[in-house]
């Protein structure tokens, strides 16, 4: 887990310091005091990638430079497996970069969700790069980043190949085929569905004028199937993470078997804005859920924590009433 975080000369304040807890952090406060920027720090931290350096169509995630002549540092604290370990990093004026602290020593997976409907993923399974005398290995992308449009279109890597498929595409598949991850992506709908509501609940595939493409639906409460694409923007935040979150796992469980390694430790999510786009109602209760969903992708609850930022009181007075939140009953496929 991320413990510490101290920035000197980077960012809004010429000194920032953040102690972060192990399980749910909320960062809040006024427009323009660096929130979204502490997020892009421990994605950093925790990555050693700036989500638009490895996806240069995002247009936050930005190497982050010093805001003033002199040193400029990032000192970071992290959970390794026995210890907690110390780094810091100083910007390189010269070369234009960070000193590297290393390989990232998060065996984790750490998902970021941006307020602007962009992700990035890092996955030790996928996203480590071997020694450099295994010339045959075949290369691997630094981090797993999204664009908006590429959540739902699918990721494509430089040279073509295709990284992921997309909302469209493959939550058509896996509605086509049935089993355990379109079972999953329902659980997934109906918990962060907004309590006393109507659940999200998956419709059937339709096409949208001559187009031969089958695109998703959720069923409205008026009985009706809305192509997701002419959902509400609140309802598509919701449905962008739910298929993230699946996708995420999903891929990292497959790689694992073909790795014939174990499955992460632990999962770090990294959200901006939790409440975007959602009625207040649904900003109350967005995050039991939501944190609910990421423990059952641990193999222990206490290996998950969440770093969030938000502009709504009703998200913090919410954490602060229930004092502790408990996980729901979800178990990812095997």
């Amino acid at each position: 887990m991320l413990r510490y975080l101290h920035l000197k000369n980077v960012g809004p304040a010429p000194e920032m310091e953040a102690e972060l807890a192990p399980r749910i952090n909320l960062i809040t406060g006024d427009n323009g005091l660096g929130k979204s920027f502490l997020l892009d720090i421990a994605w950093w931290a925790l990555t050693r990638t700036w989500p638009a350096k490895v996806n240069n169509r995002l247009g936050s995630g930005l190497l982050a430079r010093p805001r003033g002549a002199g040193p400029a540092t990032i000192e970071f604290h992290f959970d390794g497996a026995a210890k907690t370990k110390n780094y810091t990093s100083e910007f390189d004026r010269q070369r234009q970069l960070w000193s590297s602290a290393g390989r990232p020593p998060n065996p984790g997976l750490v998902l970021y969700a941006q307020v602007d409907g962009s992700f990035a993923l890092w996955d030790p399974a996928r996203n480590y790069r071997r020694g450099k005398d295994e010339l045959d290995e075949p290369e691997r992308p630094p981090a797993y980043v999204f664009s908006p449009q590429e959540v739902w279109e699918g990721l494509k890597a430089a040279d073509g190949t295709m990284l992921c498929n997309g909302l469209f595409a493959d939550w058509a598949t896996w509605q086509n085929k049935g089993g355990n991850h379109f079972e999953w992506l329902r659980h997934v709908l109906e918990m962060l569905s907004p309590e006393g509501g109507e659940k999200l609940t998956p419709g059937d595939l339709t096409r949208i004028g001559l187009d031969t493409r089958e695109i998703p639906t959720i069923r409205m409460p008026y009985g009706q199937d809305v192509p997701v694409v002419h959902a509400s923007a609140g309802i598509r935040r919701i449905l962008a993470l739910a298929y993230l979150l699946v996708w995420s796992w999903q891929e990292h469980w497959l790689a694992t078997q073909q790795l014939e390694q174990a499955v992460a430790k632990q999962v770090i999510f990294l959200i901006d804005e939790i409440e975007a786009h959602l009625h207040p109602r649904w900003q109350r209760q967005i995050l039991k859920p939501l944190l609910s969903i990421v423990e059952s992708l641990a193999d222990n609850p206490t290996h998950v924590q969440i770093i969030a930022a938000t502009h709504s009181p009703l998200v913090a007075r919410e954490l602060r009433r229930q004092g502790k939140l408990l996980p729901a009953d979800l178990t990812p496929p095997a």
